[in-house]
């Protein structure tokens, strides 16, 4: 569960029954039982949500015959006891689902509490009701607030309100028009939430036409992890209002959002399946030997030619590499075999080249943009065959009478135990979780927390998520490093770091082979 968050929102289907019981309850608990049906059939997590105003005292004495507000007729014809609700409040739980309810004044918010909702609701008009919301951050319930009809500022304000009084919270994009236009829909705030408010689980609260499924598979793709919608039953005198599903819409709208979610998947890589790699590999190329090649023979770019289709064993034109060793013959037209080659390797740069691709990606991930003008160490204590295992990289900003460093830990890497004789530096995390030891105390950082290291204070870093991490501090020193673990004090610096110019295209390759790094 997310660190901000305690109650989990993720996946969580929110069936808004308003005021559609029709001031009913057997025709409320009807629409309870088939919406939960539909629920159970997909498996899914889901909320029947109440609407609570405390009428007639809501409606102002003046405007409770007032014919011309169309809200209000359909507020008073549809009233129930607080007693009804109780009554669905216990259909809703005698089908497992949870309960959640939107006030409309102080008095509901006392009832919500009094009746033990599990999740409490802002709609997008309380949304700067101040002394309304003042109540319901008060009741100490998971909130979601929609966010309709608010300019951002206003959103910004709503959520930082929330923050401030300590309440657990999620975010809906919502669109107050019912039903709302597809010009109006604007799913892409879904996305920008989702980076605005780090963090916090986001949702899309939707009144587009019953029968379109097309948005919840876009909202699913765009990030959103809520989804509410209102719900009824339509039956004698009883039609649904434009913006309202059936159980059978519901249904749709569920299995449309479940759909999208198999059909994004992970946003990690997976391996390919059996099935797409042997279909690649159908489609690759194989090298030849345009003519006789003897056993022993360097291979050389003008021997050889490339042809379709590759065969199983050979060197496909993606692994070939000028420089192999012919172990046997291979005839004229013949295939290049893995088996009957000499294939030149070079570990190091290997090892140190993948991690610089995935320390760039890392970057990304955390928005670190850098110019031209660094230098990178790539630490490796314990040799650059280990350094998956031990090791950084450290990006070299400014080193002045200040100095700043980014560094990147790969997932499962570690930084050994040391001090520094000269320096003070300052971690300050900026994507994933560092491990950090200072003193034999361990202490996981997160992004935005900082740790002070003293000169001469023994710590160690490790991380098992990747970690992307800004070290700020006074000058640094060659040789300023003191290590708990002798072996490594015995090492030169060329020995336990390669340092080159930017990420190191042309440097790398050159000073790995010339340097006398332990493997």
């Amino acid at each position: 569960m997310n660190s901000l968050q305690r109650f989990n929102f993720k996946d969580l289907f929110i069936l808004d029954l308003a005021n559609n019981h029709q001031g009913n309850v057997a025709h409320g608990t009807r629409i309870i039982r088939e919406c939960a049906a539909v629920v159970q059939r997909h498996g899914v997590r889901a909320a029947i949500k109440f609407q609570f105003r405390d009428l007639p005292q809501f409606v102002h004495k003046e405007e409770r015959s007032n014919p011309t507000n169309k809200h209000v007729p359909r507020f008073l014809s549809t009233r129930l006891p607080w007693d009804s609700f109780k009554e669905l409040l216990g259909a809703i739980r005698e089908q497992g689902l949870l309960a959640m309810c939107t006030p409309f004044d102080e008095a509901s918010v006392a009832k919500i509490v009094e009746m033990r909702f599990n999740i409490i609701k802002v709609a997008s008009c309380s949304a700067r009701d101040w002394p309304l919301l003042e109540r319901i951050a008060a009741a100490g319930l998971p909130v979601v607030a929609s966010t309709g009809g608010l300019r951002q500022e206003e959103i910004d304000d709503l959520a930082s309100f929330l923050v401030h009084r300590g309440c657990d919270f999620a975010l809906m994009h919502c669109v107050s028009i019912y039903p709302t236009p597809e010009e109006a829909c604007q799913l892409a705030n879904i996305a920008e939430f989702k980076r605005r408010y780090p963090g916090r689980t986001i949702g899309w609260s939707t009144h587009e036409p019953p029968q379109e499924t097309v948005h919840v598979g876009l909202a699913a793709a765009l990030g959103a992890e809520i989804f509410e919608r209102h719900v009824g039953v339509e039956a004698e005198n009883i039609k649904l209002n434009a913006y309202s599903s059936t159980p059978q819409q519901v249904d749709a709208w569920i299995a449309a959002a479940l759909r999208a979610k198999r059909l994004m998947g992970t946003r990690q890589r997976k391996p390919p399946l059996e099935v797409e790699a042997t279909a690649i590999d159908e489609l690759k190329r194989g090298v030849f030997a345009k003519g006789e090649i003897e056993a022993g023979q360097i291979v050389g770019d003008d021997q050889i030619y490339f042809a379709f289709p590759y065969r199983p064993g050979q060197v496909s034109s993606g692994e070939w590499k000028t420089g192999m060793v012919a172990r046997t013959s291979i005839p004229a037209d013949g295939p290049l075999s893995k088996e009957g080659l000499e294939i030149p390797d070079d570990p190091d740069v290997n090892i140190i080249k993948s991690a610089v691709h995935e320390a760039k990606a890392l970057l990304a991930y955390a928005g670190v943009p850098l110019t031209h003008e660094f230098t990178t160490e790539y630490s490796h204590h314990y040799g650059i065959a280990n350094f998956r295992k031990v090791g950084a990289v450290l990006i070299n900003v400014i080193n002045r009478a200040y100095a700043k460093k980014v560094l990147v830990q790969l997932a499962g890497q570690m930084h050994p135990l040391h001090y520094h004789r000269l320096k003070e530096e300052t971690f300050l995390v900026l994507w994933g979780e560092l491990i950090s030891e200072l003193d034999g105390r361990e202490r996981v950082l997160k992004p935005g927390d900082t740790l002070t290291v003293p000169p001469g204070v023994w710590h160690c870093f490790r991380t098992e998520t990747g970690c992307v991490f800004e070290e700020i501090s006074t000058t640094a020193y060659s040789n300023d490093s003191v290590y708990r673990d002798p072996a490594i004090n015995s090492l030169t610096s060329k020995e336990r770091k390669t340092i080159v110019d930017h990420w190191g295209r042309f440097q790398l390759t050159e000073q790995l082979r010339n340097a006398e790094v332990p493997v």
